[in-house]
């Protein structure tokens, strides 16, 4: 069997990289030949045709990055701007003008419909940076549904920048707001990895008017990751880009292909004329002060009340522009929004996302592994992560229920460059009844090869202290893997994992290999993973143990004049996923899922329509869903599914999802559908029902149900109410969690929280345990 595995390990990860030729990687332009200055008319007609010498044509086309990157000079002045969204000041008539955007959707290469006007200023202090969005229809074509911070680029009306500070064409740390100065920021790395949820030092301001709506940003040096200098002109890349929703048009200063996203740096222009001061050291810190009422009512855990004071803090220093260190002391996590109940009907162990601030940031470098992507079909089902961070602070108790535990203190530090990128994290978690004393440490390397390629390596540690009763161990992983930018269309990505346990149990393997090919017209993809039995990886999540799977799958992106007006994308595909038992070598699974129908409307709504051939094969001992008792056999069905959505950018929107056919013995009907209201940004509702109706399903018949409301109260995206509840009929279990944010300066907190729950107690099924806490937090940042 061992034999086995390593010759299936080699097969699917390393013979795609012998069986093709290696690219010509493509090479950042430093030196800054045929720059194209954004005021050339001329030039930029000339350039315009490398990527778009044919409209019909280039709807379909991946345009190469174009040889002369358009180019805006940034002006330096003496003063300090008010950020305010008004632009009256003096300074802003001596900047430069961007503009002459091009629309990368829906018509790829052709001149945006409605002109954006980009400016760039800095000082000593700040790089600024304004856009004037033009409209015709004025605020009457505005859309925000609402004020919440990284905000859907779906569903809003926004503008953003992309800004490279190394111009390697690789990093891109992006800054986007919405006409009502929400803001969203993110990090990425080659278009591929990103920390969606990194929330970086910056303020924007925006106003609205009859002829459109203007954006002024203020981002300070520290923010930024550039390189160091004395006394010399630095360039940056730069993309600029703008979703006008009322048009669903998105357009860029600089193009780049529908298929990508403005993290592209390959197709980014050049921001020329910096002078930023040298890069000092950058510190911030952010103390907390807590203050909590706790308490507790039921049959199991009795009848408590505790007030409590807790003192904590992070702090952050920027070494120099490639290192970063982060420092944590008593973490807490009070603000961070709670899970959402889950009835899982599959195989597979339910991924709950990290929602914590400390780990989020910077989440990407140590995010190596298969993702799986369930929802486009990319990757099937499969998740495999040597490293996820919500083991680290979340253990089982002593009463056998999950909560989280106090984490003593951390430290991150994180080196990205040109040729490489590590970085390395210590958590020690403190010991409480039924989880002790733990210290968690991981270890990240990537060495960037060229400008497409990297391969990488991964470690982690888990160390348990010992206690009274029980002894210490030890768990750790040990990863390798690489990502391989063959051409713009086609990527590979492997990854081999091995697991080992201090007691030498846990001995165990994981691997995976992925072929990708996105264009705009077709995006296909097959992927190969494998999990031991035996692979137990602590500091990690895998989906399904002891499987071999293959999840090919392919759909196409079709924009033909036989279709309707109304319709932008025409998207049939068919997906398939295939598991084998990798201890024995049994098909335990297949799943054909057939797409005949994807229409993605004009307006961002859309509709579709599946079909599903399943097989499964149930063993004594496989996991049954729910825990409903079905019979050990092997069972044949189809299932049909049609999902539906509107345009979420309007002030009413609908989701649905609906199910129907055979499942294993009996029959199941699943809905689920989402009102989302919004008549004014300021106040946003969700509501949300979901129900399993099973018939004869293990000799179950009934409905299992969940229900959520949440709301949106906004002052203004700096001052929100946000409240949430929700009811699950299966755990007979209730949660609310109402939060009261205020941001009072930049990444300084006043947080006032409301958490109650109730759930069915394992003593007897009448029982109600509830436990309800009141919190308070004040945090300040401070950045020297």
């Amino acid at each position: 069997m061992f034999l086995f595995t390593v010759r299936n390990v080699f097969l699917f990860v390393f013979l795609p990289l012998l069986s093709r030729a290696q690219t010509t990687p493509i090479t950042p332009n430093t030196t800054q030949p045929n720059i194209v200055q954004s005021d050339s008319t001329d030039d930029f007609r000339a350039e315009e045709n490398t990527y778009s010498t044919n409209t019909s044509v280039g709807q379909s086309v991946i345009f190469a990055p174009s040889a002369r990157r358009r180019a805006i000079q940034a002006v330096e002045i003496k003063n300090r701007l008010k950020i305010d969204g008004r632009l009256d000041e003096a300074d802003w008539k001596q900047s430069k003008l961007a503009r002459r955007f091009v629309q990368v959707d829906p018509q790829q290469g052709r001149p945006a419909m409605f002109r954006t006007d980009v400016r760039v200023l800095y000082n000593r202090q700040f790089l600024y940076i304004a856009a004037i969005n033009h409209d015709s229809l004025g605020r009457k074509a505005l859309r925000v549904p609402n004020f919440k911070r990284d905000f859907s680029n779906r569903a809003h009306d926004l503008f953003g920048v992309s800004i490279d500070g190394f111009n390697d064409r690789r990093n891109a740390m992006t800054f986007v707001t919405n006409p009502h100065s929400t803001q969203r920021d993110l990090l990425s790395f080659d278009d591929v990895l990103y920390d969606e949820d990194w929330d970086g030092f910056w303020k924007v301001r925006t106003t609205r008017t009859d002829s459109g709506w203007v954006a002024e940003m203020q981002i300070p040096w520290q923010t930024l990751r550039y390189a160091h200098s004395v006394d010399s002109t630095q360039s940056w890349g730069i993309n600029f880009f703008r979703n006008r929703r009322y048009s669903n048009e998105l357009s860029a200063w600089s193009p780049f292909p529908r298929a990508f996203t403005s993290s592209r740096m390959t197709y980014a222009g050049l921001l020329t004329g910096l002078k930023p001061p040298p890069p000092s050291p950058n510190i911030r810190i952010q103390p907390y002060v807590l203050v909590s009422d706790d308490r507790y009512n039921g049959t199991e855990v009795g009848y408590g009340q505790s007030a409590n004071v807790k003192l904590g803090g992070d702090a952050k220093w920027a070494i120099n522009p490639n290192t970063v260190l982060d420092l944590t002391l008593n973490t807490d996590f009070a603000q961070a929004d709670v899970d959402r109940q889950v009835n899982n009907l599959t195989r597979f162990s339910v991924l709950f996302p990290e929602r914590r601030a400390f780990f989020l940031e910077n989440a990407s470098l140590f995010g190596a592994g298969l993702p799986g992507n369930k929802n486009s079909g990319e990757g099937g089902s499969m998740v495999i992560k040597p490293f996820f961070s919500r083991t680290i602070g979340l253990a089982t108790l002593a009463d056998g229920t999950s909560g989280p535990v106090p984490i003593d203190a951390g430290a991150r530090l994180v080196y990205r460059s040109l040729n490489r990128n590590y970085g390395g994290m210590v958590i020690r978690q403190r010991g409480v009844p039924g989880s002790p004393t733990t210290d968690f440490v991981v270890g990240r390397y990537v060495e960037n090869i060229g400008q497409r390629n990297r391969i990488g390596t991964l470690f982690t540690l888990k160390n348990v202290h010992e206690t009274d009763s029980t002894g210490s161990r030890q768990n750790g992983t040990l990863a390798l893997d690489g990502f391989f930018r063959l051409s713009e269309k086609w990527t590979y990505s492997a990854m081999v994992v091995g697991s080992l346990s201090s007691a030498g149990a846990d001995q165990g393997l994981s691997a995976y290999s992925q072929v990708m090919y996105r264009t705009n017209q077709v995006v296909g993809w097959w992927t190969q993973s494998l999990v031991t039995k035996t692979f137990n990886p602590e500091m990690g999540f895998v989906s399904r143990s002891d499987v071999i799977a293959t999840t090919p799958g392919l759909y196409l992106v079709n924009r033909s004049k036989w279709l309707p007006k109304w319709v932008r994308n025409f998207e049939p595909g068919a997906f398939f996923e295939i598991y084998h038992k990798a201890s024995t070598g049994y098909l335990q699974e297949t799943q054909a899922n057939f797409n005949p129908i994807w229409l993605t409307f004009q307006n961002g709504g859309s509709i579709g329509i599946f079909a599903n051939s399943t097989f499964q094969r149930l063993d004594d001992g496989d996991y049954r869903p729910l825990g409903l008792a079905i019979p050990s056999g092997k069972y044949r069905y189809v299932r049909y599914t049609t999902m539906f959505s509107t345009d979420p950018s309007k002030k009413v929107s609908f989701q649905f999802n609906g199910e129907t056919g055979a499942y294993y013995d009996g029959h199941l009907n699943f809905g689920r559908a989402t009102l989302l209201v919004a008549p004014v940004p300021h106040a946003a509702f969700t509501l949300s029902a979901e129900a399993n109706d099973f018939k004869k399903v293990g000799g179950y018949t009934g409905t299992i149900s969940l229900y959520s409301v949440e709301s949106r109260l906004a002052v203004n995206p700096r001052l929100q109410l946000i409240s949430f509840f929700q009811r699950n009929t299966f755990t007979e279990k209730n949660a609310w969690n109402i939060r009261l944010a205020w941001e009072f300066q930049p990444l300084s907190f006043l947080y006032i929280v409301y958490n109650s729950g109730t759930y069915a107690g394992s003593i007897r099924t009448i029982d109600r345990q509830r436990e309800q806490h009141v919190i308070g937090k004040l945090s300040y940042l401070k950045q020297f």
